[in-house]
């Protein structure tokens, strides 16, 4: 058969029903979860030689090892193409359920209904009856005490609408417009941010380059402190940092350099860029052998012997023979000296005095630690803070009942009804205390008027 023009269509239309189901959203929102705790669980952005060392002898529970690991991307998740995609379908499913959904019923709460029947009214959740000598004195009084209670009346000849908490249905469409923005911006920083850890000794700096190779900002470190309780366990490490700003084009003098800090959970923000104080490490040892003047030698990890074991091998001939190696795991010391057998020689005191190791005196004047400083810059930042806030916002704005009512009069009776998307209960009570306030106020210009009696409530659609 020949496919109708309206097929494809139709078709469009189902595939857009089933992108904005709710069950659809969830779905994904349950999925996205799911990888951001993988996420959590997993070391990010660490060099493929780091994931091949960890899981290569142990699987990631069991079933998942480097190789899998890393092509499935679960090195980078939240900048994988896979979680991209998520976020781009989940973006997608929010922007057409505002579209079908969310914006017609704003639409509609916008435009007013008018009723002009009792039976009408009838067939709404909450509806009363009042029996009334004049039920177009009652309508006019009944206007009144809504306008004063902050409600929106719109009246005609013999009967009137009228509405409250209407942005109460703004709501909806401010959070989803502001996950729509989160998501943009977490996709924007995922791709378009920098991230770069770096060793900085004392003494040092480090430029950052911008896309076009020219130094945005220099980071100079002056002086560099590691915290330590009693039992020598490090609690917090402190850099004392130098922002120096990049050379003006046209020649001037630079601005000055900025002192700034940075410490474990206070990290420094500036000109778009964010520092903080990730990790530390032991940069290089300040040896004296014999008399010789005091020689600064760079120091480097040895996972095999320890988390946090630093040292050198250091030859005690001149011809390179009789090698000792020199470890330590703190700035403190003490300094282990082993030969080739893995024997200890001897132990040294930074800032103590010299002991001989193979017959040359050796001193420790001092351990240099160097500051493990985590940069990063992400350009979603403002799109992910504003999408929390309008989230946020429609939050609280969902929160507002949305409440309508009508009232028609006819001969000897007025009629009353109303509709609320939340909290009926309350405006199922609120209600009847406006229409006793509405016979309270009919019978106070003449005393002694009996009141009138509600003759039908509560009538269910």
């Amino acid at each position: 058969m020949t496919p109708t023009p309206l097929q494809p269509l139709r078709q469009a239309q189902r595939l857009v029903a089933w992108i904005a189901d709710l069950r659809v959203a969830i779905g994904l929102l349950l999925v996205i979860a799911l990888a951001s705790g993988i996420g959590t669980a997993i070391p990010q952005q660490e060099s493929e030689a780091f994931y091949h060392q960890r899981y290569d002898p142990a699987p990631w529970l069991g079933l998942v090892g480097a190789d899998r690991l890393l092509g499935l991307q679960l090195d980078h998740v939240y900048s994988s193409s896979w979680f991209l995609a998520l976020l781009a379908w989940l973006g997608l499913a929010l922007l057409l359920c505002s579209w079908r959904r969310q914006w017609p019923a704003l639409q509609a709460s916008l435009r007013w209904i008018d009723y002009r029947e009792p039976r009408q009214l009838s067939k709404l959740s909450l509806a009363e009856t009042l029996v009334s000598p004049d039920a177009t004195a009652d309508l006019v009084l009944l206007e009144d005490s809504l306008r004063q209670r902050g409600w929106q009346v719109r009246r005609q000849q013999n009967r009137l609408a009228g509405r409250r908490g209407v942005v109460g249905r703004v709501g909806p469409l401010l959070v989803h417009a502001g996950l729509v923005l989160l998501m943009v911006g977490s996709a924007w920083g995922a791709l378009g941010g920098q991230r770069q850890e770096q060793f900085l000794a004392p003494g040092h700096d480090l430029e950052l380059l911008d896309s076009r190779g020219q130094t945005r900002l220099t980071v100079a470190l002056d002086r560099f402190s590691i915290q330590r309780d009693p039992a020598g366990r490090p609690e917090q490490f402190t850099s004392d940092l130098r922002i120096v700003p990049p050379a003006a084009a046209d020649g001037s003098p630079p601005p000055a350099a900025e002192p700034a800090q940075i410490s474990v959970n206070h990290p420094l923000r500036t000109r778009g860029i964010t520092l903080y104080q990730a990790d530390w490490a032991l940069a290089a040892i300040e040896l004296q052998l014999g008399s010789s003047p005091v020689l600064q030698l760079p120091l480097q990890a040895f996972p095999q012997l320890g988390e946090q074991v630093w040292g050198l091998i250091l030859p005690t001939r001149p011809d390179g023979s009789q090698p000792v190696l020199l470890s330590l795991s703190s700035e403190n010391g003490p300094v282990q000296v082993f030969g080739p057998d893995g024997n200890a020689l001897a132990q040294l005191v930074p800032g103590g005095e010299a002991v001989e190791v193979r017959g040359i005196p050796m001193r420790v004047a001092g351990v240099l630690p160097a500051s493990g400083i985590l940069l990063k810059r992400d350009p979603g930042v403002p799109l992910v803070y504003t999408g929390f806030g309008v989230a946020l916002l429609g939050g609280g704005l969902s929160l507002v009942a949305t409440r309508q009512i009508w009232a028609v009069a006819e001969a000897g009776r007025l009629h009353v009804a109303g509709l609320c998307n939340r909290s009926l209960p309350a405006f199922a009570a609120e209600l009847p205390a406006l229409l006793a306030d509405l016979q309270s106020r009919r019978a106070s210009p003449a005393q002694g008027n009996p009141a009138s009696k509600p003759v039908a409530d509560g009538i269910g659609a």
